[in-house]
């Protein structure tokens, strides 16, 4: 059993991370901890890049399965739980996202202080539970990796954090405890609702969608439960005040893994089970959370007009940015759902450029309020430059990321021929415009306004190994922004043959 779970590529995005674990359990110094977290994400990117290529050469070659590489072993056999794994466009895609922002934290950590060593244990645990969960098919396992990715947060962040880290992370880790608890009953009830009559009962999502088995009536009362537990991980409105403390007191790497890949398995979570599984009350109770969404959009860009500290800026603007992947995923159309997953890949790395930019500038002049900076341009320009790139990306730039998956999203979402979905429409459009107001905000204050503080004056710019860090990152954003239908393209296969057309929901 053992040489079969080894024989499937997926495990080694698992298998990877744990080795790395184990290797720096036994460093001794700070160069051996940095080779081998830097060889661990190294490996990691180059296995989500190979994967990538070969599965767009089995679907060149014709194959037509949902789902590739699929395996399944029994782990506990009274409830049926396997270790299931299989992916599909989606899946690759935020594997490849997860590889890339954990590479280059990597480098945005290089000098992290105190105790190196378990922060970085702490970080590749985190990893190791985004990877698995992307690459899971059984419920079960997919809600393990999904506790394994949250819990290293708290420490993280409240040891490694900085201002209010305390009551940031005990505030984090309530509410996202809290909407594990609505998740993990949903996923109850999805699985003794998982095989038809006289059947055997399944966590495996392919096989639930397959049986259909989840009668109307239930699906009502499971589809909140399980969309608002991961939506709670999404920033979704009420549930998102643990956003913005959480990104504020957090490290560098930490901010760019959490708002850049944590966040995504709030919208992964949402579209994978809540919808795929349970289309009927989607279809039905979808304009409930479109509400809620919509307001997440627009709040979130309007209290990042307010703000002064970085870190809050950029966390509400998160809020507002996943706010449109839900928002995206509740249109239940192609494109539209097409733009949410764009989304998801743009906004994780531009997120992930913003704090890793915002961490670098704190560094030098140790504060992060818009009041007491300004000139930076003359000061530290390679920085400067940086932070202008992921604000036009944010603010909607053609040619950039954002560009091409807000377009999708509003296309999408205006396909919608009644009042109800081209008001919301408009009212998400708006954001647009909110977000261009305080992104040259900030641009203006703190790049090209007068020198606040003399001491800034003698700051240096970036190093080598941040150089390298945002580079890495402005080159994906402008990939997507550049060659979308390559993304479009690998994302597509996902909703061409998938239970929404079965069901009639276009």
């Amino acid at each position: 059993m053992i040489e079969e779970i080894f024989s499937n590529i997926l495990i080694y995005f698992v298998v990877i991370p744990v080795l790395m674990l184990a290797g720096l359990a036994l460093c001794k110094n700070i160069k051996q901890i940095r080779a081998v977290a830097l060889v661990g994400s190294i490996a990691l990117m180059a296995l989500s890049v190979y994967v990538l290529v070969d599965y767009l050469q089995l679907r060149a070659a014709g194959e037509t399965a949902q789902m590739l590489y699929t395996d399944s072993w029994q782990w506990f056999g009274p409830l049926n739980i396997h270790l299931a794994v299989g992916v599909d466009g989606i899946s690759i895609a935020m594997l490849l996202l997860s590889a890339i922002i954990l590479f280059t934290g990597t480098f945005a950590s290089w000098k992290i202080d105190p105790m190196p060593k378990e922060f970085f244990l702490w970080l590749i645990l985190l990893s190791t539970g985004v990877f698995g969960f992307f690459i899971s098919i059984d419920l079960f396992t997919m809600f393990m990796f999904y506790e394994v990715a949250l819990i290293p947060m708290y420490l993280l962040i409240g040891v490694w954090g900085s201002g209010k880290k305390n009551y940031s992370a005990m505030k984090l880790t309530l509410m996202l405890m809290g909407g594990s608890a609505f998740l993990m009953l949903g996923l109850i009830g999805i699985y003794y609702h998982s095989a038809p009559e006289g059947g055997q009962l399944t966590w495996n999502l392919v096989e639930i969608s397959q049986n259909n088995a989840i009668d109307r009536d239930w699906q009502y009362f499971l589809f909140p439960m399980t969309f608002v537990g991961f939506g709670v991980l999404g920033a979704m409105f009420p549930f998102h005040t643990w956003s913005p403390d959480g990104h504020a007191s957090a490290p560098t790497a930490v901010s760019m893994l959490h708002a850049g890949v944590l966040m995504k398995l709030g919208g992964y979570g949402c579209f994978r089970v809540a919808i795929y599984l349970m289309p009927e009350a989607a279809n039905d109770l979808a304009w409930i959370f479109l509400i809620l969404t919509g307001i997440s959009v627009v709040y979130g860009a309007f209290s990042a007009c307010v703000q002064t500290d970085l870190k809050y800026i950029n966390a509400y603007s998160s809020v507002s940015h996943c706010g449109l992947v839900l928002f995206a995923i509740l249109m239940l159309n192609t494109t539209a759902m097409t733009g949410a997953i764009m989304q998801m890949l743009s906004h994780g790395l531009m997120t992930a450029l913003f704090f890793a930019l915002i961490g670098m500038i704190y560094g030098r002049t140790h504060t992060r309020d818009i009041r007491e900076m300004g000139g930076l341009m003359k000061i530290m320009p390679f920085l400067a430059v940086c932070y202008v790139i992921a604000g036009m990306a944010s603010l909607g730039l053609p040619g950039l990321s954002g560009f091409v998956a807000e377009m999708t999203i509003f296309v999408g979402s205006f396909q919608h021929t009644d009042m109800f979905h081209r008001v919301f429409t408009i009212v998400a459009c708006c954001s647009i415009v909110i977000t261009a107001v305080y992104i040259l905000r900030v641009v203006g204050k703190l790049l090209f306004g007068p020198v606040q503080d003399e001491h800034h004056l003698q700051l240096t710019d970036a190093t080598w190994w941040e150089r390298f860090s945002t580079v890495s990152l402005i080159i994906c954003v402008a990939a997507i922004g550049c060659f979308p239908g390559f993304f479009s393209d690998l994302i597509s296969f996902t909703f061409s043959e998938n239970i929404f057309k079965v069901l009639g929901i276009n």
